[in-house]
């Protein structure tokens, strides 16, 4: 690619290219296109090809000069990243190279005040990573308090939520709530911070966000799709930017990479077969220069892993969290 074509670099976004080790005919999964830092990365080794997904049609849509530059090499899908199996398939591909995930709400995102997802830019209530689906406005609407703080709890690790959904409850009788910016008041008249400290809205707005968007269930559903479509010696890399994000890929590439044992005490039980060979035994987290450029890394970590021959293990049922359509219908 030309370096005019460079123009976004994503967070540890060096790293997880050279973890996924890119090859002349290799096929690749972008699984959070966002700004295509990592498709263009990957379009500089000659002969690969891409499949790059996106929920954000606007992240599709700004990604057609690329496609256009990439011969061919390009393929793009406006559709969630929990779906890449399926996408694969659909373009007649059954395995692939590699598998690269960005995790989370992307820098364009939380820089568009109309898309609701920051406290510090006036705009409406949406955070909707896609364009359909109830946004934040409607759970702040209709959760009950009881949701409300379990969400905000749960999604957030906010040890006020309870407070925090007990204001939101009193205040969403005498006005409806529809503004980022009324949200984080009445967040901040309940939770105090030092200064120095994050925003007092800081972790409501996260879990709201992740809530929306059902963003660590289609993380799970897309750790394992990964799992089934690389071939044997196809690596996974993933960038996440928080600990309930980071803890769920570190659980599962810990568990497909578990090898047999067990207790001496006890009889044998089977045990899958490892499906993942970890290459991070540590998570790879920016260095100085990078969270200077883009205080927005210092949280990041990468893990990866290089799949082995064995079968996709068979995935767990999801976390029994607060589910979207049980709130909105109020169940």
């Amino acid at each position: 690619m030309t370096p005019s074509a460079v123009r976004h670099i994503p967070v540890l976004g060096r790293q997880a290219v050279e973890m996924l080790s890119p090859r002349n005919g290799g096929i690749y999964v972008d699984a959070t296109f966002g700004a295509g830092g990592y498709s263009r990365a990957i379009l500089d080794t000659a002969g690969t090809r891409i499949i790059g997904i996106d929920r954000d049609r606007s992240a599709i849509t700004g990604g057609f000069d690329l496609v256009d530059q990439s011969d061919g090499r390009l393929t793009l899908v406006e559709d969630k990243f929990s779906n890449l199996a399926g996408i694969c398939a659909a373009q007649g591909i059954e395995t692939v190279d590699g598998v690269v995930m960005d995790v989370g709400v992307s820098s364009m995102q939380l820089d568009e005040a109309e898309r609701g997802f920051s406290f510090r830019l006036g705009g409406p209530l949406d955070m909707r990573m896609g364009h359909d689906g109830p946004t934040a406005a409607d759970v702040i609407a209709r959760a009950s308090e009881a949701d409300l703080a379990n969400i905000i709890y749960i999604f957030g690790e906010e040890r006020h939520s309870r407070g925090v959904a007990r204001a939101i409850v009193a205040a969403r009788k005498e006005t409806p709530i529809a503004t980022t910016r009324a949200l984080a008041d009445i967040v901040s008249r309940v939770v105090r911070s030092k200064p120095g400290e994050i925003h007092p809205a800081t972790r409501t707005f996260q879990a709201l966000r992740i809530f929306v968007n059902e963003e660590l269930d289609e993380l799970h559903l897309a750790l394992s799709a990964a799992e089934r479509v690389l071939k044997p010696g196809g690596r996974l890399a993933v960038v996440s930017f928080h600990s309930l994000e980071d803890r769920i890929v570190k659980n599962f590439l810990g568990e497909r990479a578990k090898a047999g044992g067990g207790s001496r005490h006890l009889p044998e039980v089977a045990q899958a077969v490892p499906s993942f060979h970890i290459l991070t035994k540590r998570p790879v987290t920016p260095d100085d220069a990078e969270i200077s450029a883009n205080p927005r890394a210092r949280s990041a970590k990468l893990r990866a892993a290089e799949r082995t021959a064995a079968p996709a293990h068979i995935a767990a049922a999801l976390p029994a969290w607060p589910s979207l359509d049980d709130v909105m219908r109020g169940g």
